[in-house]
């Protein structure tokens, strides 16, 4: 019997991995990808066009790099859909609209009506019942300390270069927006309670608390 039996994870499922810079959605998402044998999907920054722009000037840019994400993400939850589930997915089509879009909105980064023209579409395109959302959201919690700590241990020279108050606001955000998350079911794993870089036998509590969940919501 695979681990995906095992637990009763359905071979159609389609779990996001979401939370903060630094607590380890990659690590997470491949771990459960080769626990279940289920795909991938992650983000394709390299092949973003706006990305170099908006950096060089985040009001000139931010909605049209909103918009690119919003496209993007929408066309690669269908394909998962269309392909028949059995993915974990790396950051979701929530958090764009949920902390970043919102983000450059109430610091002056994007207009007024930039953001609702973005609210708008989102809305017209994710929060409906036709969207295919996914079965679960799987939120890696961790206070702010540890997510330092893990940031400061993988040394990328942009990050550790950030101010400490940026990474304390996108806590923030990222609590304030998972406390009103709706759209679809969502299990809370704090990052303090497995370690997958040196214990790989510890994934199985977490797929133990993945199969009893989804099975509780799906049916």
């Amino acid at each position: 019997m695979n681990l995906r039996e095992k637990y009763h994870i359905p071979h159609d499922s389609v779990i996001t991995i979401a939370g903060t810079v630094g607590v380890g959605k990659s690590t997470m998402t491949h771990a459960l990808a080769d626990a279940l044998n289920f795909r991938t999907s992650l983000e394709k920054v390299e092949t973003n066009p706006y990305l170099d722009k908006f950096y060089a000037d985040f009001e000139r840019w931010s909605f049209h790099l909103q918009i690119y994400f919003l496209a993007e993400r929408f066309k690669e939850q269908k394909r998962i859909f269309e392909y028949g589930g059995g993915f974990i997915q790396d950051r979701s089509i929530y958090e764009d609209t949920g902390i970043f879009a919102k983000m450059h909105y109430e610091k002056g980064t994007m207009t007024p009506t930039d953001y609702e023209t973005y609210r708008n579409l989102f809305d017209a395109m994710v929060m409906t019942p036709y969207f295919p959302h996914p079965h679960l959201l799987i939120y890696l919690d961790g206070s702010l300390d540890e997510v330092l700590d893990r940031i400061k241990e993988r040394g990328r020279p942009m990050e550790q270069q950030t101010p400490i108050s940026y990474w304390r606001e996108m806590h923030k955000r990222y609590e304030d927006w998972i406390n009103s998350f709706n759209a679809c079911p969502i299990l809370r794993i704090n990052i303090a309670d497995y370690d997958l870089m040196n214990n790989k036998a510890s994934i199985e509590p977490v797929l133990e608390k993945i199969g009893h969940f989804i099975n509780q919501s799906r049916y």
